[in-house]
């Protein structure tokens, strides 16, 4: 008999390695995941359960840094992509810190390539788009032009910086409004 976990959490956090899903999850939960500044730091999704006052409590999972190829085995993706396909929504983390060579659309459409190949139902799958590390000069003065980018494209780009907190609020309350939705759908 083969026993296989279907949820591993309500939210999964996503993006490349070092866009700060683990700082991300040490910011909305007491998990203390490993943090550091070299990719692939996190090799095993960290669960943080996130309370706040009036409002149901979940289970949030930082996933492993994903990368262009994961969805054919690139980097250590489909054991990370099978976790993706565990969680009610997603949380796709965005970081254009290295530099103006980075192009958050690019990425973002990248890993959702990524997860269509490995199951067309992650496409289905709501995710919630992020903009971090805002607290650092050169993302910031790009941040207007990004969110500008996004929103012709049909989404809304939270601005946030795990690291300080700022705009971090914002996006937990339409993370709670989503779960909420997602499960009146699902159940009632």
């Amino acid at each position: 008999m083969r026993l296989e976990l279907k949820l591993l959490a309500d939210v999964g956090v996503i993006g490349y390695p070092n866009a700060g899903k683990s700082t991300l999850l040490s910011r909305i939960s007491s998990a203390r995941p490993k943090i550091a500044d070299y990719p692939f730091t996190t090799l095993a999704p960290n669960l943080g359960v996130v309370n706040r006052e009036d409002r149901r409590p979940f289970v949030a999972a930082d996933i492993p840094g994903l990368i262009e190829g994961a969805s054919k085995g690139a980097g250590l993706g489909l054991t990370f992509l099978r976790h993706v396909e565990r969680t009610r929504l997603l949380i796709h983390l965005l970081d254009v810190s290295e530099g103006p060579s980075r192009d958050a659309v690019n990425d973002f459409q990248t890993l959702n390539r990524e997860l269509k190949a490995y199951h067309p139902s992650l496409e289905e799958k709501k995710q919630l788009l992020a903009l971090n590390k805002i607290d650092l000069p050169s993302v910031r003065e790009r941040a207007e032009d990004i969110e500008n980018q996004f929103r012709k494209i049909g989404h809304r780009l939270y601005l946030i910086s795990g690291k300080t907190g700022e705009g971090v609020e914002e996006l937990l309350e339409e993370v709670f409004k989503t779960i909420e939705s997602i499960a009146e759908r699902n159940y009632g």
